[in-house]
């Protein structure tokens, strides 16, 4: 392969630039040509793309966000554009390209490369970048662990001044329908209770559990009665209307003097800051076997961080030279990948067991 293409795409998450740079550098080293395709799919469908040097890589490891950009285009949904998508890449000699983004990125990345309308015979090889951990076949993808510690990091700031007033914070987190940031931050920040999609609850149950945590919490004597509660965006229920449902029930079951109750919601500051080390090496290691496999002519495929052990042969291409990263077949990778989003997977089904065991536990 003389020339390949570097595409982010999809919501921004810390540690795309690691791969970025790790992919440029590992192409040059290996004798290709790199581009980099600006403002995602949308600027792929305009023809921005420019070439990318070791020089414009070197420290861009240590930034969030991505050097590329990043855009939605619903366009990319209609065949003739992608047919002008794949002209923009024959214009510049590219025959190959990697697609750093989440479940919408990478099915565009599997549309573009479909053998039915491709008769450039472009090969294409995605990396998992989403915060919210909802990727099928990998156990993290890029901007995960940041993530998870800008949360927990906001949720130990939030416990001193509740601590102090005895107070309960309702914390709203990302995530969109996958409750992974919401459970693992709970159980790093010592939350008393978590609230997240999967767990099949209705707003009635959902009240009901953070209740039962503050009465819990509050009856506790010569101790800190702060209660941390962390909700999953994707929670079927508004946080303020949480609130004052919450607040109403405990005036009338607890009286006496009002339970103080306030909400953060923390939003898109959980997708910002530079990446932790964890972030910086993963991706840069998933950019190391994309590019491995995009030079032997693996095409179709994710690049997965620490898969499952028991997938098919079949599933997996090229040799896997990183004992914790394989390339994944995509077309499989996207299958599991709804099936979480459906809670339907063994992984997701194993998280809500987990989680109904230790619930009882978080409030003691």
């Amino acid at each position: 392969m003389k020339r390949f293409a570097i595409l982010t795409s999809g919501g921004d998450a810390p540690g795309m630039n690691a791969a970025i740079r790790a992919a440029t550098l590992l192409g040059v080293a290996a004798g290709a040509e790199v581009y980099g395709v600006e403002q995602g799919y949308a600027g792929l469908l305009e023809g921005a793309i420019r070439p990318l040097t070791p020089r414009d890589v070197d420290l861009i490891l240590r930034e969030g966000g991505t050097i590329l950009g990043s855009a939605r285009s619903k366009a990319f949904h209609l065949l003739e554009r992608r047919q002008e998508a794949r002209a923009h890449l024959k214009k510049h000699g590219i025959e190959g390209l990697i697609v750093i983004g989440g479940n919408g990125s990478l099915t565009g990345l599997l549309h573009l490369t479909d053998p039915k309308e491709n008769d450039l015979g472009l090969l294409g090889i995605g990396l998992p970048a989403s915060i919210d951990n909802d990727l099928g076949l990998t156990r993290l993808a890029i901007g995960v662990d940041t993530a998870i510690n800008t949360i927990v990091e906001a949720c130990d700031k939030i416990s001193d001044t509740a601590a102090a007033h005895d107070r309960t914070f309702i914390v709203e987190v990302m995530g969109r329908d996958c409750g992974y940031l919401a459970m693992t931050s709970a159980i790093a920040s010592a939350a008393n209770a978590v609230l997240f999609p999967e767990m099949d609850k209705n707003e009635d149950e959902i009240v009901d559990t953070v209740v039962r945590a503050v009465k819990k919490v509050r009856a506790r004597t010569g101790r800190s009665r702060r209660v941390l509660v962390i909700k999953a965006e994707g929670v079927r229920i508004k946080v303020d209307e949480l609130k004052a449902r919450v607040d109403a029930r405990l005036k009338a079951e607890l009286g006496g003097p009002e339970v103080e109750t306030r909400v953060t919601v923390l939003g898109h500051v959980v997708r910002g800051g530079r990446p932790t080390a964890q972030d910086r090496l993963i991706a840069s290691r998933l950019a190391a076997a994309a590019v491995t496999g995009l030079m032997s002519g693996v095409t179709r495929a994710m690049a997965s961080w620490n898969p499952p052990a028991n997938l098919p042969p079949e599933w997996i291409y090229g040799s896997k030279s990183d004992p914790q990263c394989a390339l994944i077949d995509l077309p499989r990778v996207l299958e599991e990948t709804e099936r979480m989003l459906k809670g339907e997977s063994q992984y997701v089904n194993w998280r809500k067991k987990a989680f109904a065991e230790i619930e009882s536990a978080l409030a003691l």
